[in-house]
């Protein structure tokens, strides 16, 4: 007597992709995949799905990271900040992810922890990565390489938190703000740069928003227009 089929097995493939997108929890994921290969193809088909994926929080290597960033062609935000778990997101995992087709409609990227990292993989994964809005890198070692890099490729940048970028030199800066005109938001919290040199930034661009705020008496300043 043949074994009757379970409801959920009869749901169509792209029904079944749709309810598995509303499992956030990776490990989940990993033990739905598991279960037959309808369900792994449907998991892999809701990864394709979704517009943002966040691994903070989790403990994931160059491999799984980009496994999984490789399946989501339409991703728009990705979140792989260290958390306490200890991310080991390396150079190799930023090349590996920087041949994901979805990098080039990236929106937003945080990189905030990575202190495994360099200049070298920062600055292969940003080169493509053109459509970018919002970057966080802070808590890395990366140099004013890196920004010279974000500076070429990234036109329409509109926020940066560089907290605690300490190997980032006031020329960092000013190639960032002169090169991205959509600038709105920098954050320069512990980086080792003078009051003067954000000044210098504000010359450049009035606007600009310097966070955190106490770092500058902004009201007290009498900048001079720039021709």
């Amino acid at each position: 007597m043949e074994k009757e089929e379970a409801m959920i097995d009869q749901l169509p493939m792209d029904l079944l992709a749709h309810i598995f997108v509303f499992i956030t929890c990776f490990k989940d994921l990993a033990q739905t995949s598991g279960v037959c290969k309808k369900w792994k193809e449907g998991v892999k088909q809701s990864i394709g799905r979704r517009e943002r994926l966040s691994f903070a929080g989790w403990k994931m290597d160059d491999e799984s990271t980009s496994r999984l960033v490789t399946y989501a062609y339409s991703l728009k935000e990705l979140d792989i900040s260290k958390s306490c778990w200890g991310c080991q997101i390396t150079d190799n995992g930023l090349y590996q992810l920087s041949a994901a087709k979805c990098v080039t409609n990236l929106s937003s990227i945080s990189l905030w922890g990575m202190t495994g990292i360099t200049d070298k993989g920062v600055i292969h994964l940003i080169s493509r990565a053109n459509s970018l809005q919002h970057l966080n890198i802070g808590g890395t070692f990366i140099t004013d390489e890196s920004l010279l890099a974000i500076a070429t490729s990234c036109p329409n940048l509109k926020t940066a938190v560089l907290w605690g970028c300490r190997h980032v030199t006031e020329n960092g800066l000013i190639v960032l703000v002169n090169n991205c005109r959509k600038l709105e938001t920098i954050n320069v919290w512990g980086m080792r740069v003078s009051v003067d040199s954000f000044y210098t930034l504000l010359a450049i661009r009035p606007a600009l928003q310097i966070l955190p705020q106490s770092l500058l008496n902004i009201g007290t300043i009498s900048l001079l227009p720039v021709f």
